[in-house]
């Protein structure tokens, strides 16, 4: 039997799209409690965690607007539900403003925000991280904890969560087209000093 306990934590919208198949990229910076202040990964099966902190409609590209749903607190619901987990196959750094418009059709953030992530710690590029998204046929639901709080990408959770009889959101040959797709406007759009 194969669990996990090690999770990313990303906004929920996200996590959402990752599942439906509208999207295998994520966009990272890094939080600002990250191990050295650079954004790391530190492995490369994960559980997806939703967060919703910092989660605003107005990032994001108009058709994933309306699907934001926030939580009584604000910050955090009591239980989470944890429904997919992830390989991350790829993590390509980006620096080139003209790479990042690009990759556009390949993510739910709007153009704004993403220039505004690159301009914020400038020196540190954005690192796109493209995931094979498996759902689970059960969701777990676990309590939310005080030390899954915060701005940080990456927890341990309490509980380990099984992976075994998921099913992938893509099949091998539409994940290997994807990929490749991101890899060329990345590699071809690659500056050299």
């Amino acid at each position: 039997m194969s669990s996990i306990t090690h999770a990313l934590k990303e906004w929920a919208i996200a996590l959402e799209s990752l599942e439906q198949g509208k999207t295998i990229m994520l966009l990272r910076k890094g939080g600002i409690k990250e191990s050295k202040g650079k954004f790391q990964v530190p492995c490369a099966r994960i559980l997806l965690y939703p967060t919703y902190e910092h989660q605003q409609p107005a990032l994001l590209k108009p058709e994933y607007q309306s699907r934001v749903t926030p939580v009584p607190s604000g910050w955090h619901p009591q239980q989470v539900t944890i429904s997919s987990w992830a390989e991350i196959t790829d993590v390509l750094p980006v620096s080139e403003e003209n790479t990042l418009k690009a990759l556009l059709p390949f993510h739910i953030w709007n153009e704004q925000f993403i220039g505004d992530r690159l301009k914020w710690k400038p020196h540190q590029p954005i690192y796109i991280l493209l995931l094979r998204t498996y759902k689970l046929l059960t969701p777990q639901v676990i309590d939310y904890r005080t030390e899954y709080g915060g701005c940080t990408s990456w927890l341990d959770l309490a509980s380990t969560i099984d992976i075994d009889n998921t099913q992938p959101v893509f099949t091998d040959d539409i994940y290997n087209q994807l990929t490749t797709e991101i890899r060329q406007i990345v590699g071809n759009n690659l500056t050299f000093a």
